[in-house]
């Protein structure tokens, strides 16, 4: 078989080794039922156990790994069984509480919506890892997880034109408020991105991009724009909100999670 060069151009371009998503699946607040979790002695000391944690991270967005030692060090080793530590203006891998250290609200006791973190960065991170070394005194804190590709593909199904605004309207994140620190994105960008996987099919959601805190003042935009795109956002949140939506769990000492920011928005619950 001959192929012509425009023929091996389609063939490459969407081909399903190109970017193959197609094994992701999406969940809701049923998961926690059934959620994806793995020994942490088989991901430190196999490869086929690690293999097994990345997968699951792949397919579902996020996955819990059972039985790490509440140390800074071991978490620090768990996380580079995957690789090395991005680092970022809080540093690479960093201890904190609600104590105000940052002013941001991830150190307060305050409740977080769902969202997707540093957004405010051209790339933001792709996974992130939490891991609760010590909640003696306390109550409350309970995470969130909500699949963002699921809500997508629902403000899709409800509201296609609020979602075609929130892939077509591009706007900004920014980080400020410490002293020396003031961070935006070379440009800006839509909060759903998606990527045309065949002429024949609709485009594929490949990146959320939602932090309601952290998003800048839409500046240099016409009314029609802003209408527009704060109508599609109150869609979106609703959507994130619903309770079908969330997926609540209680992080303790020992049990790590790993989440893709690209798919799924994190949260959590007030707590002392």
């Amino acid at each position: 078989m001959s192929l012509s060069p425009k023929e091996l151009f389609s063939l490459y371009l969407f081909s399903s080794y190109k970017t193959d998503l197609g094994r992701l699946r999406r969940f809701d607040a049923s998961i926690k039922e059934r959620p994806p979790v793995v020994d942490y002695k088989v991901v430190i000391s196999s490869d086929d156990g690690l293999k097994t944690w990345i997968n699951a991270i792949r397919t579902w967005g996020f996955c819990l790994v059972d039985g790490c030692p509440p140390t800074s060090e071991d978490t620090q080793a768990l996380i580079e069984r995957i690789a090395f530590i991005r680092n970022t203006h809080y540093g690479g891998f960093w201890r904190f509480t609600s104590d105000l250290a940052s002013k941001d609200s991830a150190y307060t006791r305050l409740a977080l919506a769902a969202h997707t973190d540093t957004t405010y960065f051209t790339d933001p991170a792709g996974l992130q890892t939490f891991h609760l070394l010590s909640h003696t005194e306390g109550e409350g804190g309970a995470s969130l997880l909500v699949d963002g590709f699921r809500a997508a593909e629902i403000l899709r199904y409800e509201s296609p034109e609020d979602f075609r605004a929130l892939c077509e309207i591009k706007i900004r994140g920014h980080s400020s408020g410490n002293e020396g620190i003031a961070i935006m994105p070379e440009r800006a960008y839509p909060v759903i991105t998606t990527e045309e996987i065949h002429p024949k099919q609709p485009p594929r959601v490949s990146q959320i991009r939602w932090n309601n805190d952290d998003r800048a003042a839409m500046t240099g935009f016409e009314t029609k724009d802003i209408e527009r795109f704060y109508r599609a956002a109150r869609k979106w949140v609703e959507i994130l909100r619903r309770p079908e939506s969330e997926y609540w769990l209680q992080l303790e000492p020992g049990l790590v999670l790993s989440e893709s920011y690209h798919t799924v928005l994190k949260g959590h619950a007030s707590g002392d």
